[in-house]
């Protein structure tokens, strides 16, 4: 297919999604695209963790490891099956496609994408495909967020395959696998070229993404990555606000510090989104002004900004009253009440590990998990270096831990990102009228 020819099938594919589309309550169960075509709203049986293999550690490999979560299983907080992909690429995220059968998941490092056969048995993920060709295809480097469209998979990648640093662009495939287009991110005028995550807010017709660092930094041990006072002038410091019909973008923001990850409010009428700057420790709002314009705001701080705790990841809650943040240096889980976006107040704190990173809430708010590894490159040595995952209750008043799993001790790996899924006798499942009807 022609160029131009797959970027007006891919618009046009975008369009109509877009213009189809009704309001959908989307989780992480909260940070799932809107176009994915179930949400879990009851028990999640199994959680999914994306793993970094350990040099020396069982069989090395990177792999997706899953857990049962069902409290009434006699298997309950276990390990129930591994798949391992091969090699050590530095695993980092993962994302469903919009029917929800197949995860996609990445590695930062030599940029492979493993797709895994999750509907058939959630319990027995399967690989059935592998994509090796990312950066000659598309010219950029570590495929980060993985972003369900109809039938489409939009992935953001982290660099380049020429200079490496934080340039790169945004990638459309099909579910097949099968590249379509390739979207560079702005640079120039305000934009830093630099990317991260992505979220869509189909109501709007908005795409937002947000920025980190490239391949010669997120490679670096981090010690002599904070030493080196060149290498740490290259981390992105803009949001990019693109028309999702036209996957141009349209508007440049000025978010110093490393912008991550995106949460659009879930809340029926609300048309904000929430985002925490790595290296500056701030919540950051895109909202709308009295003018009807699109603008980013600093609302919160969050720490210690002097001490650089390093917020790396963030949970909204269904209701869009609550927000997790987790502070990776100083092993700290803290909920902000953000129930007035504009004046996000944290409410509670908890050390929950030596170090800690990504954050995952069911759509009930009741189950919280959280796993340790950043990047194999950026963990912590030694006695410090603790690779767990641990899941709570949340009663609103304090995190009861429920059960952990020691990565290390069951030789599995750095555990990173995390999904879940459910079997329909196992979980409540929402399917969206757009979906079904698609």
């Amino acid at each position: 297919m022609k160029g131009c020819a797959r970027y007006a099938l891919v618009a046009g594919m975008i369009a109509a999604a877009s213009a189809s589309a009704a309001p959908v309550a989307r989780a992480d169960e909260t940070c799932l695209s809107p176009y994915t075509a179930a949400l879990i709203k009851g028990q999640e049986a199994y959680l999914h963790v994306w793993t970094l293999g350990e040099e020396g550690l069982g069989d090395q490999s990177d792999k997706l490891v899953t857990i049962d979560a069902d409290p009434k299983s006699k298997t309950y907080g276990k390990v129930v099956s591994s798949v391992s992909v091969g090699g050590r690429g530095e695993a980092h995220h993962m994302g469903f496609t919009d029917d929800r059968k197949y995860l996609w998941a990445g590695r930062l490092d030599d940029s492979n994408i493993f797709i895994f056969d999750i509907g058939t048995d959630p319990s027995k993920p399967r690989l059935v495909n592998t994509i090796a060709d990312f950066a000659e295809r598309t010219g950029f480097v570590g495929p980060h967020t993985f972003y369900a469209i109809p039938g489409r998979m939009v992935i953001g990648s982290l660099s380049n395959d020429k200079t490496r640093d934080g340039v790169t662009g945004l990638a459309v495939y099909n579910n097949k696998g099968e590249f379509l287009s390739a979207h560079p991110m702005p640079a120039g005028n305000g934009g830093d070229g630099y990317g991260y995550d992505i979220a869509i807010n189909p109501k709007k017709n908005v795409l937002l993404t947000s920025s980190f660092t490239g391949w010669n930094n997120y490679m670096m041990d981090l010690g002599k990555l904070i030493k080196d006072a060149e290498a740490m002038k290259h981390f992105g410091n803009t949001m990019v606000l693109w028309n999702l019909k036209s996957m141009q973008p349209e508007k440049i923001f000025s978010v110093p510090g490393a912008p991550l990850e995106i949460r659009w409010s879930l809340k029926e009428g609300d048309d904000w989104a929430i985002t925490a700057s790595a290296l500056t420790s701030k919540l950051w709002l895109v909202s709308h002004d009295a003018n009807d314009e699109w603008q980013a705001n600093e609302v919160a701080t969050i720490g210690d900004p002097a001490k650089i705790p390093l917020p790396v990841d963030i949970s909204i809650s269904a209701d869009a009253k609550t927000l997790w943040v987790n502070t990776f240096m100083d092993g700290t889980t803290h909920l902000f009440d953000i129930s007035d976006p504009t004046k996000p107040v944290q409410i509670y704190e908890k050390v929950t590990g030596k170090q800690v990173n990504m954050i995952s809430q069911s759509f009930d708010g009741k189950r919280v998990y959280i796993t340790s590894s950043l990047l194999s490159s950026w963990d912590k040595k030694g006695a410090d270096n603790e690779q767990v995952l641990r899941a709570y209750d949340w009663d609103g008043k304090d995190l009861k831990l429920k059960f952990e799993v020691d990565f290390l001790a069951e030789k599995l790996g750095r555990p990173h990102h995390m999904k879940f899924s459910g079997l329909l006798e196992k979980a409540s499942l929402d399917m969206p009228a757009r979906a079904a009807s698609r």
